[in-house]
């Protein structure tokens, strides 16, 4: 268990709960920051600075470590973002159906023995099975989709449609607990 002081700057329940899997009880202070992309920026630049930002906004004393990060599913190069209401979530479960897309979280360490803002991006590679429009409005019927980036949650029931992953199966849930847990031990977080 940590005994540097930490931060989970996310009000993500995912993210809790995936830190809970390593036993570190964390404090939770979602930033507000803008998260309009800026002009001509990839989606893996986004989601580091998005990352990097919300981690350098919670930090607040000496000595405090802030974990933050930011997750984008990515189709054919742009972000689909998090759905507006039921028939962009459909739009979005339609146009991820039978294809293969990216899933990229920017995670990143503000604080304790870093003198800097720490980051990466975790990339996972996804492929969805051909989805009917009986599954999609079933699955929309259910409110999962409203919340996460693409319109879906693997660890829920949109595990139904996940043909395969490449890559780290808690980053496309929000959070790539290796990587998170390499760079909070880095900033002196007792893992």
């Amino acid at each position: 268990m940590g005994e540097t002081p930490f931060v989970l700057a996310s009000a993500s329940p995912r993210r809790r709960e995936l830190l809970a899997l390593a036993d570190l009880p964390v404090e939770v202070r979602a930033p507000e920051v803008d998260e309009t992309p800026e002009p001509n920026e990839t989606p893996h630049a986004y989601v580091a600075r998005l990352a990097r930002t919300k981690a350098s906004a919670c930090v607040r004393g000496p000595g405090e470590v802030v974990l933050a990060a930011d997750t984008a599913v990515v189709l054919d190069g742009a972000p689909l973002g998090k759905p507006r209401d039921p028939e962009h979530a459909a739009a979005l479960l339609g146009a991820l159906s039978g294809r293969r897309h990216t899933v990229l979280t920017g995670v990143a360490v503000a604080g304790g023995r870093l003198p800097e803002v720490h980051a990466e991006v975790v990339a996972t590679e996804v492929e969805f099975a051909h989805l009917t429009a009986e599954m999609i409005a079933w699955y929309v019927a259910t409110g999962e989709p409203f919340d996460k980036a693409g319109g879906y949650g693997i660890q829920g029931r949109a595990a139904l449609f996940v043909r395969r992953i490449e890559g780290s199966w808690t980053n496309v849930v929000g959070l790539p607990l290796v990587e998170s847990l390499e760079l909070l031990r880095a900033a002196g977080v007792r893992v």
